[in-house]
């Protein structure tokens, strides 16, 4: 397999999003953060960032790279712990609520005063429970296809993906499952993310970078109720960007948002499953813009 430039194929990402863009200044940073571990994070043009993005589970900063391009606004995309290039949690707790400190510290470092703060998925919770201690962190929230109200069953073929295979054979094998999973996304743009989400071994095997749970995977049917509480804490606008086709967010997810937030805004992505910024990346960055711009 060739040398992995995480940077060389962002024309890759440009071209099929039909967009015509000057190359980007993008480059790689890490910070120490309160947990002791390490984080990285994607930092986006020259000016002071404007948005901080936070993946979802088993992703990694790299997925928001067509947004970022579209978007063209300076920015900071975090790689969760556990995932991407930032370290594994030794005690394998990564839930939101163990999570949000060391965000909240690579955010406030990298981004000091950046106003729109965007979660996708189990990135979403993070942000949400990071703004929620934080109030300061940001004045936006944007949650991505996520609520707390997210159970086993929303969640059922995403965790069959997340939760695979430790490793395989080679490259193409774990391309193929991955495209298993995602029938409705090109080969290219999946080829991309398994290279930016995923390492070789010297043997010539495959894994995730992202740190999997395997037995540690926790009850999402209770997981994240409490979370409904962060929900009502907030004390700046709320947006929840759906995902048309996405199971993950129902009804009344919904209706319990808006009866804690009522002035929380809803957006339904048409054609977008769970993974809008891989979905529908221009879509929804005409939609961060215009958060980014009141």
């Amino acid at each position: 397999m060739a040398d992995y430039d995480e940077f060389g194929m962002l024309h890759e990402n440009a071209s099929e999003a039909g967009l015509v863009v000057e190359p980007p200044s993008v480059d790689r940073r890490w910070v120490d953060a309160p947990s002791g571990n390490r984080l990285s994070a994607l930092v986006w043009g020259d000016g002071p960032p404007e948005l901080v993005l936070l993946h979802g589970g088993a992703q990694n900063a790299h997925t928001w790279d067509t947004v970022a391009l579209a978007l063209g606004r300076p920015l900071v995309a975090i790689d969760l712990p556990g995932h991407g290039h930032s370290d594994w949690r030794t005690d394998g707790d990564y839930r939101p609520q163990a999570m949000a400190t060391d965000i909240t510290a690579v955010a406030e470092q990298l981004a000091p005063d950046a106003a729109t703060l965007v979660g996708m998925s189990l990135g979403g919770l993070t942000a949400l429970t990071a703004l929620a201690t934080t109030p300061g962190l940001a004045d936006h929230l944007v949650l991505v296809d996520i609520t707390p109200g997210v159970n086993q069953e929303k969640a059922a073929e995403i965790a069959a993906f997340v939760d695979g295979p430790p490793e395989f054979e080679s490259f193409d094998a774990l391309l193929e499952r991955t495209m298993a999973f995602n029938p409705t996304r090109s080969r290219s743009s999946l080829r991309r993310g398994v290279l930016h989400n995923a390492r070789e071994r010297d043997d010539g095997t495959w894994v995730w970078r992202y740190d999997q749970l395997g037995d540690r995977l926790l009850d999402l049917d209770t997981q994240f109720l409490d979370l409904w509480e962060a929900v009502s804490a907030l004390t700046v606008p709320v947006t929840l960007v759906q995902g048309g086709l996405s199971p993950v967010v129902d009804d009344d997810d919904v209706a319990e948002l808006r009866r804690r937030q009522p002035s929380a805004e809803v957006i339904v992505v048409d054609a977008a499953g769970h993974s809008i910024q891989g979905d529908q990346p221009v879509e929804l960055a005409r939609i961060l813009d215009g958060i980014a711009s009141t």
